[in-house]
């Protein structure tokens, strides 16, 4: 049997490199003799770059800013024209040195990301896509624009550069499902701090809007990655999926249609998966194709319905079969590994679905 291993990034304990080769190993420990493909995919977020470089080579690397002024070195692509730019680089849950709390929360930044953007422009590349994802800042993209010299210079720089938001998520700027009320929480910010953010956005929403000419605070991943979608959208940018920028450029749909059998994974499949992220978008290109997909990630936090309606045949959790959500992020590749290799036995026995 042909098995596409195709997996996401899971939060912050495994890129989807990491994830992939866990998937892979518990998979061929039970089933030696299955042509296994390793395809790591990203929806825009962490893994975006290594993903992307791994299909179309050009990586390069800067130095920037992280998301509390502590320099970084983010890796980014230029091939053929096209710059690829992962937000997570810059401000990223990782660059924080800790746990996210109120007061990063309030502090964090997205001028790296704007610094990678000047990069992209200097070194020539015609059109840049930013995968935007994994972040730890809420600032609406205000850093970015002020790194690249204020709303009036940013639109001059950026000038017939063809720049594309590529986001995770459908979330507007503000309001009840906007990224402070939303995300922010995630972000370390207590209810105080998300009042704070709403606050600041709501303010920055409106020099947006003037600097664009219209209203872009509403758009579709306008609040994507701490509101950079809305910047962007602001600087004369276009919105696209980005798990659908990455499926064209590795050629998913054909990987999937060569496949018997795909199988995914992601840190956590809740309700925003649901939204237009990686595991559902890929779910609707097997079934197109008219292959099994199966999703082992590291929480299940929707009903089997919710997971069957997406047109996923079977989900594993790895928090429940480690007993854990500790034990699960804490030994995350070994975990992982060892569900996937009970999920090849029941393949062993003909069950892809589930009972």
């Amino acid at each position: 049997m042909r098995v596409l291993i195709a997996p996401d990034s899971f939060g912050e304990t495994l890129t989807a490199v990491q994830a992939a080769d866990a998937m892979a190993a518990g998979w061929r420990s039970v089933r030696p003799a299955d042509d296994i493909v390793r395809a790591p995919q990203s929806d825009g977020g962490p893994a975006f770059v290594d993903v992307i470089s791994g299909t179309v080579g050009g990586r390069r690397a800067s130095r920037v800013a992280g998301p509390l002024d502590a320099e970084t070195v983010a890796r980014w692509v230029l091939a053929d024209g096209t710059a690829y730019i992962e937000s997570a680089q810059a401000v990223g849950l990782g660059l924080l040195g800790g746990p996210p709390n109120p007061d990063t929360a309030l502090r964090a930044h997205s001028r790296g990301v704007g610094q990678l953007l000047a990069a992209a422009v200097a070194a020539g590349a015609r059109r840049i896509v930013v995968g935007l994802g994994g972040s730890c800042c809420t600032d609406g993209g205000r850093g970015l624009v002020a790194a690249l010299g204020g709303l009036d210079r940013a639109r001059s720089r950026l000038a017939g550069v063809e720049v594309v938001a590529a986001t995770d998520v459908e979330h507007p700027l503000l309001g009840e499902h906007g990224a402070a009320r939303v995300f922010g929480p995630q972000k370390g910010a207590d209810a105080d701090a998300v009042a704070v953010l709403e606050q600041r956005n709501v303010a920055w929403a409106a020099e947006l809007a003037a600097a664009a000419g219209r209203d872009v605070a509403d758009l579709a991943g306008a609040g994507a990655a701490g509101g950079l979608g809305a910047a962007l959208l602001a600087l004369g940018g276009v919105r696209a999926s980005g798990a659908a920028v990455v499926a064209e450029v590795t050629d998913q749909a054909r990987q999937v249609a060569a496949a018997q059998l795909v199988l995914t994974g992601e840190g956590k499949f809740d309700h925003q998966s649901l939204r237009g992220k990686l595991v559902t978008s890929l779910a609707r290109v097997a079934a197109e194709a008219g292959v099994p997909i199966v999703l082992v990630a590291g929480q299940i936090a929707v009903d089997r319905e919710a997971v069957h309606d997406a047109g996923i045949a079977a989900a594993f959790s790895i928090a429940e079969s480690a007993g854990s959500v500790e034990r699960a992020m804490a030994e995350a590749a070994s975990e992982l590994e060892t569900l996937t290799a009970r999920v090849a036995g029941r393949a062993e026995c003909g069950a892809t679905h589930e009972e």
